[in-house]
Order: C-alpha cells, then structure tokens, then sequence
C-alpha cells in the first residue's frame, strides 16, 4: 500500500454491478481506470479485490445484512488499487430484483467521491473497529459493528450518519 490517492474527476461516478456472491460481473471505465485493472482483471473476480487493508471487516458484515433484508446500503468505503493507492468512496449498494421472480439476483452499486473531512471522520471510526476486530474472531466483528451502530445511533443509524457527513442530497 501507498500513500498516494488515486484521482478521478469528482463528478464521475464508479458503477459495478456483482452477482448474489459479490462477484463483479459489469464494471464501467471509470471502475476500471481508477481501480488499475482490466476487465479481465476485475470480471468474476470478489469485489473485494479491490478492498482495502484499513477497512475493517464489520462494515462489510452489516452490507451484507442490509442487502439479504432487501434494502439498499449506503457505507463510506476505502478502496486500493492494483498499483497500491488509495481512494475513498461514498457506496450506493442496491439489490437487483428480477422482475419475472420478484428474487435478488445481484447487486448494483454506484460510488462518489468523498472530500477529506469526511475521510477523516470515518477513518477514526474504523480505526477503533479494526482495533475491536483484531481478537480475530466472528464476535469480534460483530462487537465492531455494534460499535459502528452506537457511533452512528445520534445521527439514526449508520446510512443516515453516512448521508449526512458525505453532504448528499436527495432531490
């Protein structure tokens, strides 16, 4: 890992779509220049590949149990690249509904671009998660994620402490 942030134009959103696993199965341009890899590089591949070492792994869990209700996730997320840089995102994670079945059958995700404010808000919140994970064990990450819940209980959970300090706006 470096110290070096990748940059994009901020107006530029990252858009992946995953199978039910988190497999990737569509990545747009944007997805694939500021993440260093090719298609080849990215399709079928976990999404996780592109995870950084500072995120802890209890906001993961509460993704994956937000979208098995069905409900959409947002989460601020540090990603690495295929060369090591870091870039912090604003995730929009949604479940894909067959309209035939009325089942999910993947996820569809679109990123933003965060201001360095809220990168360091955030970051000191996962910096004690991790610290709670490193027992290194399924109770562990499920005490960082209570931690996570209580850190964001004043602002109504988690999504809503997230929206607010990323500044978005619904219209």
């Amino acid at each position: 890992m470096t110290d070096q942030r990748a940059q994009w134009p901020s107006d530029h959103l990252i858009i992946s779509k995953t199978d039910l696993k988190g497999k990737i199965t569509y990545a747009n341009r944007l997805f694939m220049q500021v993440s260093e890899m090719h298609e080849g590089q990215l399709l079928g591949k976990p999404h996780s590949v592109i995870r950084h070492p500072d995120m802890p792994r209890g906001v993961f869990r509460y993704m994956w149990q937000t979208l098995q209700k069905g409900e959409e996730f947002f989460g601020l997320v540090k990603n690495k690249t295929y060369t090591g840089k870091y870039y912090w995102v604003l995730a929009n994670v949604t479940p894909n509904v067959n309209v035939q079945t009325g089942k999910i059958n993947g996820y569809f995700s679109v990123r933003r671009q965060i201001n360095e404010s809220v990168e360091e808000v955030i970051a000191n919140i996962y910096q004690e998660m991790k610290k709670i994970e490193s027992a290194g064990t399924n109770q562990s990450i499920d005490d960082a994620v209570a931690y996570l819940m209580a850190e964001c209980s004043k602002a109504g959970g988690y999504r809503d402490f997230v929206i607010g300090i990323a500044g978005v706006r619904f219209k």
